[in-house]
């Protein structure tokens, strides 16, 4: 061996497609899951639903749910758009809270049973298309206009560049124009309600928005200068730097959030049906207490009755059977072969789903079971990825998936299970508590003070101390900024 080679040795790890359908399986969300059946029962034909499964009673088995069946609206604490902590649309604008779509059924009023409404309206894409008309356009820049209007993403920006836009119009649609043009349209776009559309980052749909409201209110004219001047570091919450660089008072830099903070940082993604986002929740999972017992049920749509078709497992026989096969005789067997070996792959794919979900959302729920007998944030206990994975076997990865596209029902409200994570703090006698608890405990401390006199951070540090979280006031300040609250003297009132 030359002095220039050495010996390595490797371990990778491979993915069995298999592995990988399952995983993307896992992200498909309850709402969801019909639709991707859907799409395999017509591409497989040994692949069909299971009318025939019955319970002991020859009854079609159904969970408690299925009758009555419920698609829950986000509340504020679920919507992380609902209040602008704009230091989270910069470093996390992923947009990762889904919203779900509801079933295009209707649903009539049955024995008293509670029904869900079907919403109809139009879509966010609807109205801005509609908008168009009411702009003096020639046929041509109107062929631009739609262009635009089309390059809008669920969330109403327009974050492709002007020379992709022009591109497609000329590749595409055999028009002729330039950046500038391009440009010049968009503006008259951005002027469309809602306010905010058509805005090429988060800075310019803010700006957009307060240009709107531009009255004899000197707050917004101040708000328009910090966004303009100050937007890094208005999201850094950086507020005293803002304060000496535009020389405000205390009152005038809380007028100035106030203002801020009621923006809408998703101007698309409130109207209408906007693909797959809307306004409703369809829960993975539901948690009841029974006397005291939690009692864990998965959603009747994550639990279908798939089977491989009758007719194909006869034709295999057949073919089978016979004696001799020409060319054409055993392709037919292939392929009968491949596609009823995809069914059942896909059955089982379906039922690792069903089974990987329930384990991690057991362990979930036996990890904080206090909380889900009384729905107190303090009873949260510390709980990480790590936790699960090592309890359940799974991979962290997978964990996470489930983590992060899961609700779970409970009688105190509709919950990302990823919203039962946390990290850990110790308390004086070396118990571990989680950081949720804590943050809690600082939102009621803040939530009960003397608005004459709020209380300093120092403060508040020292109250937890008192209560024995050992935590440092810079560790106080980033959970007060973490929970959106500004510091003690923007919460003073006169």
């Amino acid at each position: 061996m030359s002095l220039g080679q050495s010996l390595q040795q490797r371990l990778l790890q491979k993915l069995s497609p298999q592995q990988i359908q399952l995983m993307k399986l896992l992200q498909v969300p309850t709402a969801n899951l019909e639709e991707r059946i859907k799409e395999e029962l017509e591409e497989n034909p040994a692949l069909e639903m299971d009318e025939d499964a019955n319970n002991d009673d020859g009854e079609e088995m159904k969970d408690e749910f299925e009758s009555t069946e419920e698609e829950y609206e986000l509340d504020g604490s679920e919507d992380e758009y609902e209040n602008l902590d704009i230091s989270e649309y910069v470093a996390d604008d992923d947009g990762e809270i889904a919203d779900y779509k509801m079933k295009d059924e209707n649903y009539p009023e049955i024995d008293d049973k509670k029904v869900v409404p079907i919403k109809n309206e139009s879509s966010f894409f609807d109205m801005v298309i509609n908008q168009l008309g009411l702009l003096e356009l020639d046929e041509r820049r109107f062929k631009v206009a739609e262009q635009i209007v089309g390059s809008l993403d669920d969330d109403g920006y327009l974050r492709r560049e002007l020379s992709s836009i022009v591109d497609d119009l000329a590749f595409r649609q055999n028009v002729a124009t330039d950046e500038k043009e391009v440009d010049s349209i968009i503006k008259m776009i951005q002027q469309f309600d809602p306010p905010g559309v058509g805005a090429r980052n988060l800075q310019e749909c803010l700006l957009l928005q307060l240009e709107r409201k531009l009255t004899e209110e000197k707050s917004v004219d101040l708000a328009i200068k910090v966004l303009s001047k100050y937007f890094e570091e208005f999201t850094k919450k950086h507020y005293e730097k803002i304060q000496r660089g535009l020389n405000l008072t205390d009152d005038q830099i809380k007028e100035v959030i106030n203002q801020i903070i009621k923006l809408n940082p998703r101007p698309g993604g409130n109207v209408g049906e906007i693909n797959k986002a809307e306004s409703y929740i369809v829960p993975d999972f539901y948690i009841f207490n029974n006397g005291g017992v939690l009692e864990l049920t998965l959603n009747s749509r994550n639990a279908p009755d798939l089977r491989v078709s009758e007719g194909y497992r006869d034709m295999m026989k057949e073919y089978e059977r016979g004696a001799k096969k020409d060319k054409r005789q055993k392709e037919a067997v292939l392929f009968i072969k491949q596609k009823i070996d995809s069914a059942k792959w896909f059955i089982d794919m379906i039922k690792q789903r069903q089974h990987t979900l329930l384990v991690t959302m057991d362990t979930i729920m036996k990890h904080q079971h206090e909380f889900f007998l009384t729905g107190d944030e303090t009873e949260m206990r510390p709980m990480i990825l790590k936790d699960i994975a090592e309890k359940t076997g799974l991979d962290i990865s997978t964990v996470s998936r489930v983590a992060n596209s899961k609700f779970v029902q409970t009688e105190f409200g509709t919950f990302r299970l990823k919203f039962f994570f946390s990290e850990s703090l110790s308390t004086d006698s070396g118990e571990e508590v989680s950081t949720r608890e804590v943050k809690k405990i600082l939102s009621n401390m803040i939530e009960a003070e003397d608005k004459r006199k709020p209380l300093s951070d120092e403060y508040l540090t020292d109250m937890l101390n008192e209560k024995g979280y050992n935590i440092a006031r810079r560790t106080v300040a980033k959970y007060r900024e973490m929970l959106n609250i500004p510091v003690a003297r923007l919460r003073k009132e006169l």
